[in-house]
């Protein structure tokens, strides 16, 4: 006997929604020391992602390409230290590189941008300039680029990590219960 169907699904806000997809982009990342992920949306439409990784045609972290990620991992090379020899385009802004690629750099003025982490210094500013209006992530960065995005008058959210927690369940029982949806059909 097949169920009846349950019409008072619960469903997740957007900021949910979007930050749940900013979390799989994080999976695509090959930086071997922080992985991030990042969606650009705008009137609740993704229109681009990114995540940390080396640029196309060069060889991954894991692979051996960003010699400071291997350093990070031998102990060799603190947090924070020596930056500007890393290889690996952050999550924001490969989002925002994309926008540019496929055309849709007008679509980033009055966006979001959701990400893992708050965007670095770097990050920020590339945010600001293309017209972003609003930020929201789930952690805070060890670099501060909260200071000009506040500055330049651009939103910024914090979403708690346990408020994604019930869908990210919700994922695993649909996933690992591959019969639930032939038992409403």
């Amino acid at each position: 006997m097949k169920k009846k169907p349950n019409w008072n699904l619960e469903r997740p806000d957007w900021d949910t929604h979007f930050m749940l997809q900013a979390e799989i982009a994080k999976l695509r990342s090959n930086c071997l020391t922080r992985q991030i992920g990042s969606v650009i949306v705008k009137n609740n439409r993704q229109i681009s992602s990114g995540y940390n990784g080396t640029p196309p045609g060069i060889k991954n972290c894991t692979e051996g390409g960003c010699e400071r990620c291997l350093g990070r991992l031998k102990g060799k090379v603190q947090s924070g230290v020596g930056l500007e020899r890393c290889l690996c385009t952050h999550a924001e802004a490969n989002a925002i590189m994309q926008c540019a690629l496929f055309g849709n750099s007008g679509n980033t003025r009055d966006a979001t941008i959701y990400s893992t982490f708050v965007p670095c210094l770097e990050c920020s500013k590339m945010i600001i300039s293309v017209g972003i209006k609003r930020v929201v992530a789930l952690y805070e960065y060890p670099e501060d680029g909260q200071t000009i995005l506040r500055q330049a008058n651009i939103q910024l959210d914090i979403l708690k990590k346990a408020g994604l927690l019930p869908w990210i369940n919700v994922l695993k029982s649909s996933m690992i219960n591959d019969n639930v949806k032939n038992n409403y059909i």
